[in-house]
């Protein structure tokens, strides 16, 4: 049965590079495809493949490819995919060392790297998550837990009905998840705190007074933008607060030597949430929940029953807020080794060269370009009709977004396999749309 997988995948990787990116489809041509009535008897797998395959195509983006700048969206490594295939040929319930020694090791490992090459400390404690939403949401919740109990409050005891007041802050131009995060573990909207023009908090513009919980950002959504993780980081040990780092995609910043001084300090805080399927270019799905305390961690987010073997080794369950789970742990493993250090800061430069060069042929276009481009992003002046042009065309795709009132396109440069020649095209296709 694998046959006819192999030769859809390589089918469908072959015509990527030139595939349009992502043109518009009306949902009643996939539900005319797909929506028949359930067949009373099976059907023959590769018929269901096949037809499957037939009746979807129109309606797959092409965000494996070279010219999706939509979402910080990384690609697929090569090794990374094929370790991803065959997690899912091994099927292994990754939740616990008695459920899969395969797993559990590989995730003890791929931690340690990822813990290296983002020069966090060696002993944090990481939990691979479905991505930076509940990244945020497990560290949050792990935060919530030991500021409450500084203030004398047990949590795992007591629940929240009762708790203390609990203050939590973050920039005024945190991304989202920040917000459904908090939303997820019953606690209320942060505070808001000023930021610069860039949408980088100002450090001096935060006021703690005791225990509270202080969400930082590294690489602002809209513009790349880092708060000051140094100045945050003091400021949240001088108060007993809990500082959290939001890193989706800018926390692989330290991975470059070039670049690492962005994130400076960041190895203060004590927690951080990024993503494996941005800048690490794994498949869908690959957040990283790290705790500096691995007992808090452990503490929030352990199981335990009488069925749960007992181990010596890692407990995956110890760190997430799943049981049963796929096996992240392959792909990031097979990502991080198939580059090496090396390779994974030549990425990272590599993109961040390609969004300067975006913003330069833009700008000589004469577009208005309303970011420093710091990173791997690039925000430019355009109405949501003009985003909507670029992305019928079908050159590349880019999404909207509104940036101090204004409407804005944004432009993510993530892929490992995006070359100078698509950003030319990209550039050209962009510049065709403005006014």
């Amino acid at each position: 049965m694998l046959d006819p997988v192999f030769r859809h995948a390589e089918g469908f990787l072959a015509r990527l590079d030139e595939r349009p990116v992502g043109v518009p489809v009306d949902p009643e041509v996939l539900r005319a495809r797909l929506a028949s009535e359930l067949p009373e008897a099976g059907e023959a797998p590769e018929r269901v493949l096949d037809e499957l395959v037939a009746a979807v195509d129109p309606g797959l983006v092409a965000s494996a490819g070279p010219r999706y700048f939509g979402f910080v969206t990384g690609q697929a490594l090569p090794a990374a995919r094929a370790a991803d295939m065959l997690a899912a040929v091994w099927d292994q319930n990754a939740f616990s060392y008695v459920s899969s020694p395969a797993a559990a090791v590989v995730e003890e490992v791929a931690a340690r790297w990822v813990l290296d090459v983002l020069e966090l400390p060696a002993k944090a404690s990481v939990g691979f998550v479905t991505g930076a939403q509940m990244a945020n949401a497990t560290c949050l919740a792990v935060a919530r837990n030991e500021v409450l109990g500084r203030l004398g409050w047990d949590v795992a005891r007591d629940g929240l009905i009762g708790a203390p007041p609990l203050r939590v802050l973050a920039g005024a131009e945190a991304h989202a998840t920040i917000f459904s995060a908090l939303r997820f573990i019953g606690l209320a909207p942060p505070e808001l705190v000023a930021v610069d023009d860039q949408g980088a908090m100002l450090a001096d513009a935060l006021s703690l007074d005791g225990p509270a919980i202080v969400c930082a950002q590294a690489g602002n959504v809209n513009t790349g933008a880092f708060d000051p993780l140094g100045e945050l980081a003091a400021a949240c040990r001088e108060a007993g607060a809990w500082l959290h780092v939001d890193g989706a995609f800018g926390l692989w910043a330290a991975a470059s030597p070039a670049l690492r001084g962005l994130v400076a300090g960041a190895a203060g805080a004590d927690s951080w949430a990024t993503d494996a399927h941005k800048w690490l270019n794994v498949p869908y799905d690959s957040g990283l929940a790290i705790v500096a305390d691995r007992d808090a961690h452990r503490r929030a987010m352990g199981l335990s029953a009488a069925y749960l073997v007992e181990s010596e080794h890692r407990q995956n369950y110890d760190f997430t807020p799943e049981a049963s789970r796929r096996a992240r742990g392959f792909a990031v493993y097979a990502a991080l080794r198939s580059l090496g250090r090396a390779g994974l800061a030549e990425l990272i430069e590599r993109c961040c060269g390609h969004a300067a060069l975006f913003a330069s042929l833009l700008r000589e276009g004469g577009a208005e370009v309303l970011n420093e481009v710091v990173l791997n992003q690039v925000l430019v002046a355009a109405s949501s009709d003009a985003v909507a042009r670029v992305q019928a065309e079908g050159v590349c795709w880019l999404g909207g977004t509104v940036w101090r009132g204004r409407e804005a396109m944004r432009i993510s440069v993530s892929g490992y396999e995006t070359t100078e020649d698509d950003v030319r095209r990209s550039a050209a296709s962009i510049l065709r749309a403005l006014p």
